[in-house]
């Protein structure tokens, strides 16, 4: 019996969270703990680039329980369009 699955998509935890659920989502997709994806965003932030990403990675993603990233949100409202 072939069971049909949702396609494993990128996107934000809504229960395994500290700020935005970023870190969450990606431990989630790669199957790995999320204290290690934690840990490799302060690294990369001591290094120069992670607050970058992480935000750039907050806009992009969307939440668990959305449809749509924070970004494509902000584009609609600015366009006048209604919510999905």
């Amino acid at each position: 019996m072939n069971e049909m699955t949702r396609p494993k998509r990128l996107e934000r935890s809504d229960t395994d969270r500290f700020l935005t659920g970023v870190c969450g989502g990606m431990a989630a997709f790669a199957g790995i703990d999320a204290t290690i994806v934690r840990l490799a965003f302060v690294v990369f932030t001591l290094l120069g680039g992670g607050a970058f990403v992480y935000i750039l990675a907050w806009l992009l993603m969307p939440a668990e329980s959305e449809s749509n990233s924070l970004l494509q949100e902000i584009i609609r409202n600015f366009q006048g369009k209604p919510n999905q």
